[in-house]
């Protein structure tokens, strides 16, 4: 073989190495790139995967969202529902709001009207009582020189008996209602429980033998000395439940019996009224605490009366922190009233037993506490008074003292007097002003006197007896105060307390306080 030949194969085989070699190159890149393609395509398919579980997630938050949206839509409804509830709520309170303020302005004007009336009412009776009791007074003054013949003397105590029992009513009725008004004041004070019963006793023992009955006081084991109460008041409940079992009783007894009792260390008196009167049968018992009515109406035409005795008996024991219940009844066997009140601490007062029991009252039909007289000499009083016989009846009651009395007829006439003495250097030592008086009543001249720098002293006269008229007369300008019917002897007690006791008295400083 040439060397040609030689170098030929030599080329041909170098150049197929060559060749074998970049297959081989080939190859090898060609797996490398197979390999790569998978990868991609596995990354690829979890790029897929996870783009999917995306999408699925997406999806079903879509589908979340798209349940909340429509469970808020629902809940937006529900809520504009309740909205238009709540106003119609509103607006129901509203108007019932409007309804209450409405029915609570006519039961204040009610109120108010009923309060007028009751004061007016009072105001018209009081005042002729003034003149029926006043005169009844001095009629029976005359006895003491036999200028009255029995039957006059007679008259007179049947005309002064009726009224004070016309004039007890009313106070009733006026009681009554400062109650129900919430106007009925409780003023507390020590006293003693003994001595009260004791004056009920001796007024209710008269009573007692009036209808031929026995009554009795019995004390029940220890009895403080002295309790914390109004006794006023008390006494008022023990004079209308006594005095209620005497008129219902006509045959046998009327028994008090007084104890003292603890309920939790809270002390209180028991009373227990015990009677052989009528009794009462349940439908009876059922209308006894009623305003204004008794037991049946053949009740009120055989005994008379209000029926207020008991109601009001039941409501004052209620503000002294008590009672009044019926422990037992029956028709034609009698009745048992208890009252309860309380006593307040009993740390610091003694306990008695087996107290005195007075019955000796005697009854002084004639006097009036005639013989309380004080000595006005050198005094002049100024009185203010329309009705003509009030005038009368003050005049006699004046004379008595020998003080000079100046009438006038109206509140405009008093201020001109009144002022006009003080420029005269000769003022009046009291003013006795009426209260409800034409052309210019005692309210407008009290407040004009006091405004104009008048300080001597004026006492309110006035036949309204209502809780607010007291102070109504203090606010105007007014030092003291007297109600119609006059009381003779509160009468000139009060203004015995406030006259001037010196002639030498500066009348332009204000008034010593009461």
């Amino acid at each position: 073989m040439s060397i040609s030949q030689e170098q030929s194969i030599q080329k041909l085989s170098e150049e197929n190495a060559i060749l074998r070699d970049e297959v081989r190159i080939a190859r090898k890149a060609s797996d490398i790139t197979a390999e790569l393609v998978v990868k991609q395509f596995v990354k690829i398919e979890e790029i897929l995967l996870r783009l999917e579980e995306k999408a699925n997630a997406e999806e079903k938050l879509r589908n979340e969202l798209t349940c909340r949206l429509k469970e808020a839509e629902t809940r937006e409804v529900e809520l504009d529902r309740e909205k238009t509830r709540l106003e119609q709520i509103q607006v129901a309170a509203i108007n019932m709001m409007e309804d209450i303020s409405a029915a609570q302005r006519e039961a204040e004007s009610a109120t108010k009207a009923k309060s007028e009336f009751l004061a007016n009412m009072s105001h018209e009776i009081r005042t002729p009582m003034t003149a029926i009791l006043g005169f009844a007074d001095a009629l029976a003054e005359q006895n003491t020189n036999d200028d009255c013949s029995p039957e006059t003397m007679e008259a007179a105590r049947t005309i002064k008996h009726n009224g004070e029992y016309l004039l007890s009513i009313i106070n009733d009725i006026l009681d009554l209602s400062k109650i129900e008004a919430g106007k009925m004041t409780i003023e507390k004070e020590h006293c003693s429980p003994v001595r009260i019963v004791n004056e009920v006793t001796e007024l209710m023992s008269i009573r007692a033998r009036e209808k031929a009955i026995a009554f009795d006081v019995e004390y029940i084991g220890e009895i403080p000395e002295t309790i914390s109460t109004d006794r006023t008041r008390l006494r008022q409940i023990l004079i209308n439940a006594v005095g209620n079992a005497i008129k219902f009783t006509d045959n046998g007894r009327v028994k008090l019996t007084v104890s003292c009792r603890a309920d939790n260390d809270n002390p209180y008196l028991v009373f227990d009224i015990i009677d052989t009167g009528l009794g009462m049968t349940e439908e009876q018992v059922a209308n006894l605490f009623r305003p204004f009515t008794q037991a049946d109406t053949s009740m009120t035409r055989r005994f008379g009366g209000t029926g207020l005795g008991l109601v009001i008996s039941k409501r004052l024991a209620s503000l002294l922190g008590g009672d009044v219940v019926i422990v037992k009844t029956k028709a034609g066997e009698g009745s048992h009233f208890r009252v309860s009140i309380a006593t307040g601490s009993l740390a610091e007062t003694n306990m008695i037993t087996n107290p005195a029991v007075t019955t000796d009252y005697q009854p002084k039909v004639t006097q009036h506490l005639s013989n309380y007289t004080p000595d006005f000499s050198k005094r002049r009083i100024l009185l203010a008074e329309d009705n003509p016989t009030n005038q009368i009846v003050i005049k006699r009651i004046i004379s008595k003292t020998k003080a000079e009395l100046i009438l006038v007829e109206n509140g405009e006439l008093a201020v001109n007097r009144a002022l006009e003495a003080l420029e005269q250097s000769n003022p009046f030592d009291i003013i006795l002003m009426d209260m409800q008086m034409p052309v210019m009543d005692g309210y407008q001249a009290t407040a004009t006197l006091r405004s104009k720098g008048y300080k001597g002293i004026i006492i309110a006269i006035t036949a309204h007896a209502m809780s607010a008229d007291k102070g109504k007369c203090i606010e105007a300008g007014c030092d003291g105060y007297a109600t119609k019917p006059i009381n003779r002897d509160i009468f000139l007690q009060t203004i015995d307390k406030l006259i001037p006791r010196t002639d030498s008295i500066d009348k332009s400083v204000s008034p010593p306080s009461l």
